[in-house]
């Protein structure tokens, strides 16, 4: 955490602290109370009793299973039901506030003390708020916890932290209006759980518009109060947020309940009196004005939030905050040559899409404020079936069909959340901000494309691939353009690039090849030819094509062109699918049959341990293993987690003469399968092949290099002669000159991956998309977004336990590999038994050749009967072995997760505990040193001295 941090957090819980401690200070008879009511809830057992109960709720909270599967160093799962955590803690804390007085009697007296009733009130509800601090820093252990498993963000803990503390604030004041009603504490505890319960289910208390239509024209919609709602308040701090609107919003509440506080032991002075009807009318006017005043306060400070940053973002990476190359390019736009954004949102959108839909609208007048008169930003509200969404569809922004749950049944809604971005000479669309794109890079990318007066190209080769899209011959079916080619084409323009002729060099920035070893020998000599003029080239090429089921994979044949059913024969792939030619040009080794599996998403996502193959290879940040990124290059620094299904690799031949540097490699838990151990033929009439399940795996502790840079090196004439340096340079302008981002997977842009990566399906924050714009910018020698692009929290895992899995899962291997070796040797010693008997009986000299051949066919027959039933009892057990192997590895991690549980549910009892112990104890020590010895019980009864 950063100095400057530290001062952020310092001042915003100064800010705070500030209004208590001045006066506690200002006010004796305040910090009497104070001090009363403070000491009165821990004189009991009782009031201990709660904070444990507290802790120990939160702490089953915070480390549940959903922690351990999600492997994220954060209170996630504390927050999202914290609001249901305070349902409990704070009538518990403040029903003693006002009832417990009434019930003995000690009110009156309290109201004769020279004091006001508004210091009073102060003077209770600072005790209460002292309680639940306290009951907080109890929970404190969870940090400590955090801290000894991982790294986490400590500036979205402090953060989280404050949320906890300010939301109970707020609630701690309906709770002490609700003691304030009652006269036993056990009433005002249900009263005030009842009171509480309105800001923490705001709209899940009203009836359904279906149910009553009549409404929606008096109060606001059932989402519009789920944003008033206790969780989504406390949503921005769990993110490493203190969003003044929030705070804000809080302090409201505090006050409007606070102040009806007061009314109800004021009305002491006026009841019953001739008067009092009036008075209660007075102060009912006076309390709804109150609230009618906080109300349109809140409303305008949220305006101005989208004008004036109005938020602390405590991040480690400043996420939340315009990043410097943002405002560098607002700063640097040209008066002549103005920016439009047309933005359409929905008025309603689910849920989980809210705090999104919020950073879009917040960044956007970020955006109007920082541009001036240079960027104009419109914002169309869209409704479904209206003028507006008429207007949306022409410009290209799509409503997406979202299914959410609302209450207990799953919706279906439309939502808008697109933009245009237009200037005098070029415009972009976006047709919807994904939520695992970062939308600063896209608004910002999008200004600055259209802000330029041209565009670089990027060509896409065509090949059998067909990113392109276009009409497929052999099926018969037209077929969709990747979406990876919509993404560049918001900031480049995109032309396809046919491979039949020879390929201008003086057209492209970048030319991408996706599968260029399914090329004609034709095709491959243009394309090979174009390679060696040395303009920026980004292959992808893949042993077993999981996008299309292995149909373009290098060893399958071109498809017939008439399908199957007819038409010419298919083309031959040049070098017979092995790219030879191209290889030869990269100098590198690429076998187009050998695909690479790894073991690290088993351990970075146990919840798809029993779904996902190890041939789905995860190359992670997380690895714990240097250089799974090469972190010292643009393309891959700063990413975090990669994924390719079935790919290949790539090595430096042993005398190569380019510059060869890995991008991108497994760890050294992985292997490599061949063409044969991974497929087996389809059907015979259909043809095609399938991809076997569960192939042997053998562990060969390499770390595969699944993608590099390759280019030629630079010259270095250093010291030499001019004659020397005349003839280096005949010999460069010979060679060819080689610049190759070579990527052995083409899954990795392909739409599957590319949907997961922009939407974050099944929670994972993938970056594919990221690493192949990141690629092409840098082969365009544009950069700028590189950065910008990688600006998003760091995924901080329980780096302990996943050293732990690592662990288990080495040892699982081993175990496997000795099974299988195990069957290997019991099916080779049947086989020996086999040919032994086979060759007793050639050396019998007396059977005839006849007799020996029929014999030996009938023992083949017998044995091999044995041999079949030996293999699949040999496979049975084998496979049995392997279960009890996975399923003793699943108990070994669910015992571990339970030990963590288990401190981090146990470690946070102790300090409330030994607090009850020594304050009881030192109690109990003070009352027994003023009694004296005679009333003591067990002490000797000395009878008086007679009088004389």
């Amino acid at each position: 955490m950063t100095f400057s941090q530290l001062v952020q957090i310092v001042f915003w819980y100064l800010l705070l602290a500030a209004p208590i401690v001045v006066v506690l200070v200002r006010s004796t008879v305040v910090r009497a109370v104070w001090w009363r009511n403070l000491s009165s809830y821990f004189s009991s057992l009782l009031g201990y009793l709660f904070i444990v109960l507290f802790v120990f709720a939160a702490s089953l909270f915070a480390f549940d299973a959903e922690f351990f599967a999600a492997n994220l160093a954060t209170l996630d799962r504390l927050t999202e039901r914290f609001p249901l955590l305070l349902l409990f803690i704070v009538p518990a804390i403040a029903m003693s506030a006002w009832a417990d007085e009434k019930k003995q009697g000690t009110d009156e007296l309290l109201f004769t003390l020279p004091a006001s009733d508004l210091q009073i009130v102060l003077g209770k509800y600072f005790a209460v708020l002292t309680v639940y601090a306290i009951a907080i820093a109890f929970s404190l252990t969870h940090l400590a916890i955090l801290a000894w498993y991982s790294d986490p963000d400590w500036g979205m803990l402090l953060a989280t932290y404050f949320g906890y503390l300010v939301a109970g604030a707020a609630l701690l004041s309906v709770g002490m209006f609700g003691s304030s009603l009652a006269s036993s504490p056990t009433v005002a505890f249900v009263v005030g759980a009842l009171l509480c319960a309105v800001p923490v289910f705001v709209a899940d208390l009203l009836p359904t518009e279906e149910s009553l239509p009549w409404l929606s024209w008096v109060l606001p919609s059932r989402r519009t109060l789920a944003e008033l709602s206790l969780s989504e308040q406390l949503h921005a701090f769990g993110l490493g947020l203190i969003p003044v609107t929030n705070l804000l919003y809080f302090l409201s509440l505090t006050v409007l309940m606070g102040y009806l506080n007061l009314v109800v032991i004021t009305q002491r002075h006026w009841k019953g009196a001739d008067y009092g009807t009036r008075m209660e009318m007075h102060f009912a006017v006076r309390a709804l004005a109150l609230a009618v005043t906080l109300v349109c306060f809140n409303s305008v400070v949220s305006l101005a939030s989208g004008v004036i940053n109005l938020q602390a973002d405590l991040t480690a990476e400043k996420v939340f905050t315009l990043s410097p190359i943002t405002q560098k390019l607002i700063g640097g736009l040209k008066k002549d040559n103005p920016i439009t954004i047309q933005a359409f949102y929905s008025r309603e959108v689910p849920r989980e899409l809210l705090p999104h839909k919020k950073r879009l609208l917040g960044l956007l007048r970020q955006y109007d404020r920082l541009g001036g008169q240079l960027i104009t930003v419109r914002y169309v509200e869209v409704e479904p079936a209206s003028e507006q969404a008429e207007e949306a569809e022409l410009l290209g922004i799509t409503p997406q069909r979202l299914t959410t749950t609302e209450d207990g049944r799953h919706v279906e809604m439309e939502v808008y959340l697109g933009a245009l971005v237009t200037s005098a000479t070029d415009d972009v669309l976006i047709p919807y901000f994904q939520p695992g794109v970062p939308v600063e890079y896209e608004l910002t990318r999008s200004i600055r494309t259209v802000s330029q007066e041209s565009r670089r190209t990027v060509g896409i080769l065509r090949t059998d691939a067909r990113v392109n899209g276009g009409f497929s011959m052999s099926t018969f079916r037209s077929l969709p353009e990747w979406q990876i080619k919509r993404e560049l084409a918001k900031q480049y323009k995109v032309e396809e690039v046919s491979p039949d002729v020879e390929i201008p060099t003086d057209k492209y920035d970048v030319l991408i090849a996706v599968m260029p070893s399914s090329l004609t020998q034709p095709q491959m000599e243009n394309f090979v030819n174009y390679v060696k003029t040395g303009k920026p080239v980004l292959i992808f090429d893949d042993p077993l094509t999981y996008f299309d089921a292995g149909q373009t994979s290098p060893r399958q044949p071109k498809p017939r062109p008439g399908g199957m059913f007819g038409g010419a024969p298919p083309e031959q792939k040049a070098d017979g699918g092995r790219a030879t030619t191209l290889l030869n040009a990269l100098q590198i080794a690429w076998d187009n049959g050998e695909v690479v599996w790894d073991n690290l998403g088993r351990e970075l996502h146990p919840r798809f341990a029993e779904l996902v193959p190890p041939e789905f290879v995860f190359i992670s940040a997380r690895s714990g293993m240097r250089g799974s990124f090469n972190e010292n290059h643009p393309v891959t620094r700063g990413l975090q987690e990669v994924l390719l299904l079935y790919p290949g690799r790539i090595r430096p031949r042993a005398d190569s003469k380019l510059a060869f540097e890995p991008l991108m490699r497994t760890t050294v838990q992985s292997g490599v399968l061949s063409w044969d151990e991974v497929t087996e033929p389809g059907l015979p009439f259909f043809g095609g092949i399938n991809i076997r399940r569960n192939p042997r795996r053998v562990l060969d502790a390499d770390a595969h290099v699944v993608a590099a840079e390759i280019r030629s090196k630079p010259s270095s004439d250093k010291g030499n002669t001019k004659s020397e340096s005349e003839k280096d340079e005949k010999q460069e302008s010979s060679e060819a000159k080689i610049h190759v981002i070579y990527v052995a997977d083409a899954d990795i842009i392909s739409d599957q991956l590319f949907a997961i990566s922009q939407t974050e399906a099944y929670d994972l924050r993938l970056d594919n998309v990221r690493f192949v714009l990141n690629a092409v910018d840098y082969l365009a020698g544009d950069t700028a977004y590189i950065e910008l692009r990688s600006r998003r929290p760091t995924l901080r895992t329980l780096t302990e336990i996943q050293n732990q899995t690592r662990r288990f899962a080495e040892e699982r291997q081993r175990e496997i590999e000795k099974a299988r070796k195990e069957a290997d040797e019991a099916l080779e010693k049947a086989r020996e038994r086999l040919e032994k008997i086979v060759e007793e009986i050639r050396k019998d000299q007396s059977l005839s050749p006849i007799e020996k051949e029929q014999k030996i066919q009938l023992a083949q027959q017998i044995e091999q009967r044995r041999l079949d039933v030996a293999e699949a009892n040999i496979e049975r057990e084998r496979k049995k072995k392997e279960k009890i192997i996975r399923d003793r590895e699943q108990r070994l991690i669910r015992a571990l997760q339970q030990r963590i549980r288990m401190r981090a549910t146990i470690l946070p009892l102790f300090p409330p505990i030994v607090l009850a112990i020594v304050v009881l104890g030192m109690r109990r020590m003070r009352e027994e040193q003023h009694i004296e010895a005679s009333r003591r019980v067990g002490e000797p009864r000395v009878a008086p001295a007679a009088k004389v």
